[in-house]
C-alpha cells in the first residue's frame, strides 16, 4: 500500500511540475501593437460548400498565395506547419489538392533556381507519425538542401495530465521511435505498421500547431501568412482563413520560429534581420492600421481583454473549428449580459477524414451558450460534407473600430493554455476600412447564406443541438484533463 501511495505521489508531481514548467524560447509571445498601412494587409479565405445536389463547390486561395510568397522571396523563407503529408488523402471528400506535393515541388524547385535562398522548414513529429514511418516528403526536402526542423515536444508543457506523467514515468525510457511496428498506421488505413512508441508518443495530444510563413518580399521587406490552413492532402477541401501581412511585428514571430527551431536542434547561423528604411519607419507611424502578432496563452490573454470591454452596441462574431475553453465561455456569457451580439459559426464536430465524430466539444458549448444566455448568444453551424470548417477567426466591432484575430488556435484549453504551439495576428482598424468591410461581409454570406447556386452555408442551432448533461459533462472532463483530442 505504501509503494502504491509513493508511486501516485510521484505520478501526481510529475503531472504538476510538466503541466506548469517553464516556456522554452520563443513560446508566449505578445509582440504590442505596430502600426501598418491599409496596403500591408490582405483576409485570404478557402470556402468549400455543397448545393442542393450534394456537387462541391470550393475557393481554395490560401495556398495560392503560399506559393506566390516563396516565388518572390529572394533570401530567405520559413515555415512552420503542423500537417505535411498526403496521409489519408483518398478518405477525404473531393475535391482534394495535392498541397504536400504542391508545396514540396515549389520548395525545391526555388532552391534550385536560386542556391543561395535559404528555407527552414518546421514542423511537428506527427508527419513522421513520431518516428514510425519517415516523411518521403520531408526526405525529398532534406536532400534539395532545405533545412527541416522536427519539433522536439517534450520541452513543451503537458495537456495530457493523467497519461503524460505516465508516459515520462513509465515508458518513454524504453519504448523508443523505432521505425516500422507491428500496430496499424494511426492516420492512414493503407499506411505503413508503426511501433508500440508512435502510439505511445501520439497519445500525448501535444503539438507544433502553428500555420506560419515568413519570407522577404523581394524589396528587403518581411512578409508574413498567418492562417488556420495547413498544406495537407486530406484537409484541402477545409474552409479556412489567413491574413497576408507586412509590419515590423513579424520580426518577433520570426525571432520565435528560430527559436524553436534551435530548441529542436537546429545549429544553423541565424537569418539576418531585414531593416525598414525610414520612408517606411514615417508611413508607418501614421498608418491607419494597427498589427499585433500573439501565440500560445498570448491569444487568450488578448481575446479576453477585449471580450471583456465588449458590451452595448458591439457585435462579436466567432467563425471557429473548435469552442471550449472555459474562461471564453464566460466571457461570451458575460458579454452578451452587457449587451453584446454574441454570433458563434461552428463547424459541427461531425467530420474527421473519413471518420464520424460525436459532436464534442461544439454542440455541448453550443447548448450551454444558448441556453445560459436566454438565447441571446446565436449559434449557426456550419453545413460539412465530409470536410471541416477549420475556420479560426474572431471578430468584434462597433459603431468606430473593429477587431480581428485569425490563426492557428482554436479556442480551447490545450491551444490557449500554452501547451500546443499556436500562432496568431491580430489587426485593429477603423470600422470603415475596407478590411472590416471585407471580413464582416465574409461572415454574413456564411451566417446568412447569401450565395448563388443554391448554396447553404449553414444550418440552424437545432439542427446539432446536444443539450444532453452526459456529453456536456464529458466534455468538461475531456477539457479539463487533457484526454481529449480537442
Amino acid at each position: 500500500m505504501r509503494s502504491l501511495f509513493v508511486v501516485a505521489l510521484v505520478w501526481a508531481a510529475t503531472a504538476a511540475w510538466n503541466s506548469r514548467k517553464s516556456l522554452p524560447p520563443g513560446v508566449n509571445l505578445d509582440t504590442g501593437w505596430y502600426r501598418i498601412s491599409p496596403m500591408d494587409v490582405t483576409f485570404i479565405a478557402d470556402i468549400s460548400a455543397a448545393d442542393a445536389y450534394g456537387r462541391s463547390v470550393a475557393s481554395q486561395a490560401i495556398f495560392d498565395e503560399a506559393l506566390t510568397l516563396i516565388r518572390d522571396a529572394k533570401r530567405f523563407v520559413v515555415l512552420d506547419y503542423f500537417l505535411f503529408n498526403s496521409n489519408g488523402a483518398g478518405s477525404s471528400v473531393s475535391p482534394v489538392r495535392s498541397l504536400t506535393k504542391e508545396l514540396r515541388d515549389a520548395l525545391i524547385e526555388r532552391k534550385r533556381l536560386n542556391p543561395d535562398l535559404r528555407i527552414l522548414f518546421i514542423t511537428d513529429p506527427i508527419n513522421d507519425v513520431y518516428g514510425g514511418a519517415l516523411s518521403p516528403d520531408l526526405a525529398a526536402l532534406r536532400n534539395a538542401g532545405v533545412e527541416v526542423v522536427v519539433t522536439r515536444l517534450e520541452s513543451l508543457r503537458d495537456s495530457n495530465l493523467i497519461y503524460s506523467a505516465f508516459w515520462r514515468l513509465f515508458i518513454r525510457w524504453w519504448a523508443k521511435d523505432s521505425g516500422p511496428g507491428s500496430l496499424p498506421h494511426p492516420f492512414d488505413e493503407n499506411g505503413s505498421h508503426v511501433s508500440f512508441g508512435s502510439w505511445a508518443r501520439l497519445l500525448n495530444f501535444k503539438a507544433n500547431h502553428r500555420k506560419v510563413l515568413l519570407a522577404d518580399d523581394g524589396h528587403d521587406r518581411l512578409i508574413g501568412l498567418i492562417g488556420s490552413a495547413n498544406p495537407h492532402d486530406a484537409s484541402s477541401a477545409h474552409s479556412n482563413v489567413a491574413f497576408r501581412v507586412q509590419g515590423d511585428a513579424l520580426q518577433f514571430l520570426l525571432d520565435s520560429e528560430l527559436s524553436i527551431a534551435a530548441a529542436s536542434g537546429w545549429h544553423a547561423p541565424t537569418l539576418t534581420r531585414l531593416q525598414p528604411t525610414d520612408a517606411m519607419a514615417r508611413d508607418a507611424a501614421t498608418a491607419p492600421y494597427r498589427m499585433r502578432i500573439v501565440t500560445e496563452g498570448a491569444i487568450r490573454a488578448a481575446l479576453l481583454d477585449r471580450l471583456n470591454v465588449a458590451g452595448a452596441g458591439d457585435t462579436v462574431d466567432i467563425a471557429m473549428f473548435y469552442l471550449s475553453e472555459r474562461s471564453i465561455v464566460d466571457a461570451l456569457l458575460a458579454a452578451s449580459s452587457r449587451g453584446a451580439l454574441v454570433r458563434a459559426l461552428l463547424d459541427p464536430n461531425k467530420d474527421a477524414f473519413g471518420h464520424e465524430k460525436i459532436g464534442i466539444p461544439n454542440r455541448p458549448v453550443a447548448s450551454e451558450l444558448v441556453t445560459s444566455s436566454g438565447g441571446n448568444i446565436r449559434v449557426r453551424w456550419y453545413r460539412t460534407h465530409g470536410e471541416q470548417f477549420h475556420t479560426k477567426m474572431v471578430a468584434i466591432y462597433g459603431a468606430q473600430g473593429f477587431w480581428v484575430t485569425a490563426g492557428s488556435a482554436n479556442l480551447t484549453r490545450r491551444n490557449l493554455d500554452n501547451f500546443n504551439l499556436e500562432a496568431n495576428v491580430l489587426i485593429e482598424t477603423p470600422r470603415s476600412s475596407a478590411l472590416a468591410t471585407q471580413v464582416t461581409e465574409y461572415f454574413q454570406t456564411l451566417w446568412s447564406n447569401r450565395a448563388r447556386l443554391g448554396i447553404e452555408y449553414t444550418a440552424d442551432f437545432g439542427v446539432y443541438a446536444d443539450p444532453a448533461p452526459s456529453r456536456y459533462w464529458t466534455y468538461r472532463m475531456l477539457e479539463a484533463t487533457g484526454l481529449g483530442t480537442f
